[in-house]
């Protein structure tokens, strides 16, 4: 499969893309397999509820999770490494909830090869949940032949 890399001409300050998903149970339970973190505010209806939450949370790392596909597949798009994300949490999301996760070009440096995008993710009602920036860079360019097992295996 050809993939086109991303380059800066593509990209301009100002650009936006985003991506919705609505969180289930079962993505709480595959993150929960992957991370391992079984912190009863995520799992135990009981203990969340005795809380200032009321209910179980969403852990915050996946509703964030939602800025790597931004990354890797829209903005900047294929190619795009991640160099950092800041990241703020400022309400709770909760199984049930349909995010939105944005990302808006705030600047570039080819020479540097920096891009510094604004990044969001709201709610079904609009409320911020989580804020930050991120900073990625762009593969410059793929090397003929594939991966280093198929040159490799010849």
């Amino acid at each position: 499969m050809e993939h086109r890399l991303t380059t800066f001409a593509d990209l301009a300050v100002g650009q936006r893309a985003s991506l919705s998903k609505r969180i289930t149970d079962e993505d709480l339970a595959h993150f929960i397999a992957i991370t391992g973190d079984v912190n009863p505010l995520h799992v135990d209806d009981d203990f969340a509820r005795r809380t200032f939450f009321g209910e179980r949370v969403v852990h915050g790392m996946l509703s964030a999770s939602l800025f790597s596909t931004l990354v890797g597949m829209h903005l900047p798009g294929v190619g795009a490494i991640y160099r950092s994300q800041s990241l703020e949490f400022v309400r709770p999301v909760h199984v049930g909830d349909t995010l939105t996760a944005v990302f808006e070009v705030r600047s570039m440096d080819p020479g540097k090869n920096r891009i510094e995008l604004a990044s969001w993710i709201a709610n079904q009602r609009g409320e911020v949940v989580v804020q930050g920036t991120a900073v990625v860079g762009l593969v410059r360019g793929l090397r003929p032949g594939g991966s280093r097992a198929e040159r490799e295996r010849g």
